[in-house]
């Protein structure tokens, strides 16, 4: 699992069942004081994210058709939560609900 930053949303007419009705969101990869780290990449959204929400990723193929129901569906990459705020040592390093980044 990896925190993300929402960059974007991607729209397009998904012919595979298993990602009918879903939402796939551009996540970047940041670091926990915001700053960000490795690619950007498309995730399924199971969260309700939004674009400039701060969230946690899971990028596992087996977790991703686990919290899909689906043995067979082709997914890696899956929002399963919105941050509201994250401590490294001691220290708020942000905080969703008053827009605390250090």
């Amino acid at each position: 699992m990896f925190l993300a930053q929402v960059v974007g949303t991607v729209v397009s007419p998904v012919q595979i069942r298993a990602l009918d009705g879903h939402k796939l969101l551009i996540v970047r990869p940041v670091k926990p004081d915001g700053s960000p780290t490795g690619k950007t990449r498309i995730a399924l959204d199971k969260a309700q994210a939004g674009v400039g929400d701060r969230v946690l990723v899971l990028d596992e193929g087996n977790g991703g058709r686990q919290i899909l129901g689906d043995p067979k569906a082709p997914v890696k990459t899956v929002i399963v939560g919105v941050v509201d705020y994250v401590e490294r040592e001691g220290q708020l390093v942000y905080d969703h609900r008053r827009g605390v980044q250090s």
